[in-house]
């Protein structure tokens, strides 16, 4: 058998879903297929390139063994509370353990209309299937937890956005797609058989360790909540921007989820929004942080009747889990300030020195990429500090702080900041030269070489050296697009 689905998400009761066969489109066409990511799965290659198996990434057939199911969840969208959502365009193929063992979901995204639509097409556009294929695979080369990319097919169709495009359709993997928000849907409805169901379920897929705990379902949240604390602050640590954390785009699995609106930081500044629908700075780079808690304190209130045994003890235990999050995320985050100044140890003074540094990028607009990676050459001993001084304005403090840093990276193997600070990342410009390329052109050429740089982030290679650098000011991305 091609594939080998084990579909457990299926075999929970009906409300947790709907069943949804996708569409069948005009003209699959395969464009990309991961075979690396296939192989880890345990998928045959060439059977997902033959006819029969590129009908299945386009939807236009159902493999044996495949319950094809649209999941049902609700969501804060931007703070305002959306008591159903649910796959609108996305539809769970069914799951496959890979072959460490571990069971991921296989999705496609774009392949028709669901229960959940909510008027909308079901269907997505090139573009932002590129830009996850991208972006997404960009992560797990990162070693950041994402989805990941397994394929993407264009449809032969074209659909309506601002003006027609070319349609694709993404297949998606991940560790499970389940939300904040799909907790939500459930308490909003005070179904607490369901809740519980869902709860187990996470438990037993997710983290087993807390079904030995005296509150398996507290210690659930706790996983949860360490996990997201864990995850933002990588996301941080490489410049990226999510762009839109609902809740119904959070996964208590802890992976990176929905990338619709994301890109990453040229100039470093705390406040940069890409996001066209971000017109409030609401999930700026810098809110991260505090959006995710905001999205845990969500989570709490809807598992609270699983939190405790009264009202009382639940919201003390959820108050006591949650002020969890901030000093694990200010540990982690100052640990990983410190990898990226190539200081092994973290010291109360090394904080101050992270601090500063990013002052310093940010008076000058720097980029936040490129010139951690030219401090990294500084630390591997490349003697000149011209594009060092360049990136930060010729700053009268750097002489200051650049003799500080050395005194206390100075233990440090000289590879050890070029292990953590890419070369190269997923920059928007290129991200939407390739996507431009795409659809005016039918050239994927410039995908595929961006996809081969982007698979090796911290391997400089001479022929890839023009794509460390960021935009000029008319390559400038100013707004990215959620794709529906």
């Amino acid at each position: 058998m091609p594939i080998t689905f084990d579909n457990s998400y299926a075999r929970l009761p009906e409300r947790f879903f709907a069943l949804t066969p996708p569409t069948p489109v005009k003209a699959p066409r395969l464009v990309k297929l991961n075979r690396p990511l296939a192989a880890e799965l345990g998928l045959d290659a060439d059977w997902l390139e033959s006819p029969e198996g590129v009908a299945m990434l386009a939807g236009n057939a159902i493999a044996a063994g495949s319950t094809p199911i649209s999941t049902a969840y609700a969501g804060h969208q931007f703070g305002n509370f959306v008591p159903q959502l649910g796959d609108g365009r996305a539809i769970l193929l069914g799951e496959v353990l890979d072959r460490a063992g571990s069971r991921r979901d296989i999705q496609l995204k774009g392949a028709g209309r669901t229960r959940y639509s909510r008027g909308g097409d079901g269907r997505a556009a090139l573009g932002p299937v590129m830009r996850e294929y991208l972006v997404s695979e960009a992560m797990a080369a990162l070693g950041i937890p994402t989805t990941r990319s397994l394929a993407f097919v264009l449809t032969g169709e074209h659909v309506l956005r601002d003006e027609p495009l070319p349609g694709a359709i993404l297949t998606r993997v991940a560790a499970s797609h389940i939300r904040i928000g799909t907790f939500q849907f459930f308490a909003t409805r005070q179904d607490a058989e369901a809740l519980r169901q869902l709860a187990d379920h996470a438990i037993a897929r997710h983290y087993p360790a807390a079904a030995e705990a005296a509150n398996p379902h507290l210690a659930l949240f706790e996983a949860v909540i360490a996990a997201q604390a864990e995850l933002v602050v990588r996301w941080l640590l490489v410049g990226f921007i999510h762009g839109v954390m609902n809740t119904d785009n959070m996964s208590i699995a802890g992976e990176t989820i929905d990338y619709g609106p994301c890109a990453f930081l040229d100039a470093y500044d705390p406040a940069t929004v890409f996001s066209s629908i971000d017109a409030g700075g609401r999930y700026a780079y810098g809110n991260q942080p505090s959006i995710a808690l905001w999205n845990l304190t969500r989570l709490a209130e809807a598992m609270l009747p699983l939190l405790g045994a009264d009202t009382d003890a639940a919201v003390e235990a959820a108050q006591s889990a949650l002020a969890a999050f901030a000093p694990r995320y200010r540990a982690a985050y100052d640990a990983g300030i410190a990898r990226k100044l190539g200081l092994a140890v973290v010291e109360e003074a090394d904080v101050t020195l992270g601090v500063e540094f990013l002052e310093l990028l940010g008076r000058h607009g720097s980029d936040f990429t490129l010139t951690f990676r030219q401090l990294s050459r500084l630390h591997a001993g490349q003697a000149d500090t011209a594009p060092l001084r360049t990136a930060l304005g010729d700053d009268p403090t750097l002489d200051d702080w650049l003799e500080r840093w050395r005194a206390r990276s100075a233990g440090t193997a000289p590879g050890a900041m070029l292990a953590v600070n890419p070369a190269y990342i997923p920059r928007n410009h290129r991200i939407e030269a390739a996507i431009v390329a795409a659809q005016e052109r039918d050239d994927f050429a410039p995908f595929e070489e961006l996809h081969a740089v982007l698979a090796n982030p911290f391997e400089e290679r001479p022929e890839f050296a023009a794509y460390e650098n960021p935009p000029e000011p008319h390559e400038r991305v100013r707004a990215t697009f959620c794709g529906t």
